[in-house]
Formats: C-alpha cells, sequence, structure tokens
C-alpha cells in the first residue's frame, strides 16, 4: 500500500508541476519575460500552431516575441487542463483550453482586439527533475477582431517591473 500511496503523491506532483508550468508559460508571455517562457520546454522542444508556425520551440518564442513586442498588451489564460501521467516512463500528456487576448497600439485613436480561443495539447517528460514541454500542438477553436475607440490606459507592465514580480519574485 505505500508504494501505491507514493505512486498517488508522485503522479499529483507530477500534475501540479506541469499545471505551474502551464501558468508561467501565459506569465512568461504577457510579462515578455524570456527566461520564463524557454523554461517551459525542454532543449529541442518543438511547436506546431498551424499554419502559422512549425519548427522548434525556440524558434516559436523568437516568433511570437517579435510579434507581441508590436502589440500594447495581450492576456493569456489557460483552463480546463486534463492531464495523464505515465510515471514508468517519465512521460505525461495534457490538453488545456486558452484564451487570448492581443489589442493592437493605438493608431488615430483606435485599436484593434484580436481574441484566440483553442486548446494546447503538450506531450511532457520528465528530465533532471523537471516536467517540460517537449512537443506542443495548438488547435485553434474560435478567432474573432474587433476595432474600438482606445479605452483608459491600463498599469499593468510587460516587464519584471510589473507589480506581480514586487511579490511573486
Amino acid at each position: 500500500m505505500v508504494s501505491t500511496e507514493s505512486n498517488v503523491i508522485a503522479e499529483l506532483a507530477a500534475r501540479q508541476q506541469i499545471v505551474e508550468s502551464l501558468y508561467s508559460y501565459c506569465r512568461a508571455l504577457d510579462r515578455m519575460d524570456r527566461p520564463l517562457a524557454d523554461s517551459v520546454w525542454h532543449p529541442g522542444g518543438t511547436a506546431d500552431y498551424g499554419p502559422g508556425y512549425r519548427g522548434s520551440a525556440t524558434g516559436f518564442l523568437d516568433f511570437v516575441w517579435a510579434y507581441h513586442l508590436r502589440l500594447e498588451s495581450h492576456s493569456h489564460m489557460v483552463t480546463n487542463t486534463i492531464i495523464s501521467v505515465d510515471l514508468n516512463s517519465g512521460t505525461a500528456k495534457s490538453e488545456s483550453y486558452v484564451a487570448v487576448w492581443l489589442r493592437s497600439a493605438p493608431s488615430r485613436g483606435t485599436v484593434t482586439d484580436v481574441f484566440h480561443r483553442g486548446r494546447y495539447v503538450d506531450q511532457w517528460s520528465l528530465r533532471e527533475g523537471l516536467w517540460a514541454i517537449d512537443h506542443r500542438i495548438y488547435v485553434a477553436d474560435l478567432m474573432h477582431e474587433t476595432s474600438n475607440k482606445a479605452g483608459p490606459e491600463t498599469w499593468g507592465r510587460r516587464d519584471t517591473t510589473d507589480p506581480s514580480y514586487q511579490v511573486l519574485g
């Protein structure tokens, strides 16, 4: 019975590490924290974002970083995460729903908001005590774009001067 209990604890710990990694990925993109974003993938990891990008995870982050730098703000959230862990092989699989809001820089008093809803379908492995992504498939389920008048100024920061870094580090 001790073996079963220790397996349950190990599986719960793996699931929690994976969920925290998914949350960290969102934080990394929204705070433009590249080292944190890099830590979500194992070296040599790959990303398949459909017709927009297929290749290395590092290449994807280079691509998305350049795109995000042109934006005024963005917000990424993951929910409804299902995780399957295989402790014997040190691998896991997950599906997480993702919602992304992207706002362009104001131009002539107008901003463009782009909304994406989709899913991250990830393959994970445990290496040297770290669960990280080996391969990600992004599945696009819904996309919508609107143009609006620029709204009030926000105070979240897209770097490590954001108030969350004062509290969480």
